[in-house]
């Protein structure tokens, strides 16, 4: 058995973590890119990922591993670490890509330290080298960004004969870009004893409840401090309603309160990947941009036109959102009742 790219899927109770596929896309694209296999693994105990091993079946992938054992059953970092060692020593992959969720922050580098390689983690594009061929020369570049997103540092794996560990950040690639396919499942039985297994699993780590799940949102209207006050916020919830959408913020809007921390998009808030996003008043400042880069389509709505966020928007007006976005609701609720 042996693949060139393999994606380590990670599961959340009988399903899948919401950024495995944006994983498993940047898995694939970068198998395309070099013009090499993919595949992809998911762990746990065999029973409850056979399902999620016959889902990604029907994947564009060279084969699909179970990795299952009974004391896969719960998450351990010495259970994960010592199985998908295994898996790569027996598949020899030559890059492991994961999704970049707390599970794997707590895991892989670990694992990649086993193996005597680093993680190259938080990654939020890969440069592939053009075809196997100069892939073999000089290999793909990975792009991480420093200083909440105000540089983009690039990378590149300086082991030839080693195993490159790369984590993608959540939106940075976009699950529906996966391409479908089928491919076999091949369980795959680790051996594991229970005394090396040094940690006991507790409660499972939760992150912090929201009302909402912004980074799941198709269409989010996202609302700056160009708003003015906290009682025009209506304009643009009726604009959200009118659009079926999630309305959302900057920080300085969550940060006097105006709407919940967990509205807030960016580097300090959540990470989101709409297939549209509008950003009305909204300067564009790059801890911002950090946060919705992911966005299909990008329609911004500020009074002015040097404004930065209209370096990276599809569309752009130039005007008074006291004008525009009404109109634009009147609009849209027009075309909705025609």
């Amino acid at each position: 058995m042996s693949s060139n790219v393999l994606v380590v899927l990670e599961a959340k109770g009988a399903g899948w973590h919401r950024m495995s596929f944006e994983a498993l896309a940047a898995g694939q694209k970068l198998a395309a890119d070099l013009g090499v296999a993919c595949s992809a693994a998911v762990v746990g105990e065999s029973a409850a990922i056979a399902p999620l091993a016959a889902e990604l079946a029907t994947k564009k992938l060279a084969a699909v591993f179970a990795v299952g054992d009974a004391l896969l059953a719960q998450y351990t970092a010495d259970g994960w670490i010592a199985a998908l060692a295994q898996l790569i020593a027996e598949t020899e992959p030559k890059y492991v890509v994961f999704p970049h969720t707390y599970q794997v922050r707590d895991f892989a580098p670990a694992l990649a330290t086993r193996m005597g390689e680093v993680l190259i983690g938080d990654v939020t594009a890969i440069l592939a080298a053009d075809g196997p061929a100069a892939e073999a020369q000089s290999g793909p570049m990975f792009v991480r960004q420093w200083m909440q997103g105000k540089l983009n540092a690039e990378y590149r794996h300086g082991d030839a004969s080693g195993v490159c560990f790369v984590s993608v950040q959540a939106g940075s690639f976009r699950a529906d870009a996966v391409e479908a396919g089928a491919s076999e499942v091949k369980a795959f039985a680790p051996k594991l004893e229970a005394g090396a297994i040094r940690t006991k699993p507790g409660e499972a780590f939760r992150e912090a409840t929201q009302t909402v799940d912004l980074s799941t949102a198709p269409v989010i209207v996202s609302v700056g401090r160009g708003i003015g006050e906290q009682e025009n916020l209506k304009l643009v919830e009726e604009l959200a309603a009118a659009l079926g959408g999630e309305i959302a913020a900057s920080r300085p809007i969550c940060d006097a309160g105006w709407l919940p921390m967990e509205r807030q998009v960016g580097s300090s808030g959540q990470t989101v990947a709409p297939k549209l996003y509008l950003a009305i008043g909204i300067s564009g400042a790059i801890q911002h941009l950090v946060g919705m880069k992911g966005a299909k389509t990008v329609i911004a709505i500020n009074k002015d036109a040097d404004a930065p966020i209209f370096e990276v928007a599809d569309i752009g007006v130039v005007g008074d959102l006291f004008e525009v976005v009404p109109a634009l609701t009147k609009a849209i609720r027009a075309q909705g009742t025609a």
